[in-house]
């Protein structure tokens, strides 16, 4: 598999059982490049989306721009997985290590017409969503300053192509110390978000979406594997792939 470092370091140095478990950004269709969002524009036109279905590439630029100038993000960057960032990064990272987020949990709420849905059959994704009580078990990618700017630039058109997130840099735990990452947080008074949503709501939709990237059921299912290779319990990921394995 296609080296996920061009640093020469290890980066599964403190998680080696994860090396093969990752799709190599090479190999990544979430890999946005500008080609590729061209590719994806033709798709979602095809289809009949609206010629506003994502944001200008100035405006989500800016955005970036306004994240990264915080003084934390000044040398190598971390960045926070706990959904398909999990399984394909599509970034080039130095090292990786399993996090906490205090206050926070995953949730199938975010709508997407691209990738695992289109705009006749939307698909759902994940967001992370404030919970006093629980924490979100994850992954934290560590990104060398030297490519900084490049991988943190096509991490946006990824996450933040239609704006659903709201990043925010935020004190992960792990085992090596306490990190400030780039975390992506649901911006839940977007349009694309469906808060109200049932176990067996969310079920069907899972199990009937499909996209470029692939079956939104399959996305959960590499999301279940993750997880359990990591020996990470999420009791909502869990029913969900039950109920989802059911249909």
């Amino acid at each position: 598999m296609t080296n996920t470092n061009l640093s020469g370091n290890d980066p599964f140095v403190h998680l080696p059982h994860l090396r093969g478990r990752f799709i190599p950004p090479l190999q990544s269709k979430a890999r946005v490049t500008p080609e590729v969002l061209a590719q994806w524009d033709q798709r979602v036109f095809a289809l009949g989306g609206d010629p506003s279905w994502r944001l200008p590439d100035e405006e989500r630029e800016a955005a970036r721009r306004i994240v990264m100038a915080d003084e934390r993000h000044a040398g190598d960057v971390w960045v926070f997985a706990y959904g398909s960032l999990m399984w394909d990064p599509a970034i080039y990272f130095s090292e990786v290590r399993l996090a906490e987020l205090a206050g926070y949990q995953r949730c199938f709420n975010y709508q997407v017409i691209a990738g695992r849905g289109t705009p006749e059959q939307p698909g759902l994704v994940l967001s992370l969503m404030p919970e006093r009580s629980r924490c979100c078990r994850g992954l934290a990618f560590r990104i060398p300053k030297e490519q900084v700017q490049e991988e943190t630039t096509l991490l946006w058109r990824r996450e933040m192509l239609r704006g659903g997130y709201a990043p925010e840099t935020l004190a992960l735990d792990t085992p090596q110390g306490v990190v400030q990452a780039i975390v992506f947080v649901a911006h839940a008074a977007n349009a694309a978000y469906m808060n109200d949503l049932s176990l067996d709501e969310t079920a069907q939709i899972v199990a009937a979406a499909a996209g470029h990237l692939g079956t939104n059921r399959d996305y959960l299912v590499q999301l279940a594997a993750q997880l359990q290779a990591l020996d990470i319990g999420d009791s909502y990921i869990e029913n969900l792939h039950q109920a989802v394995a059911g249909l």
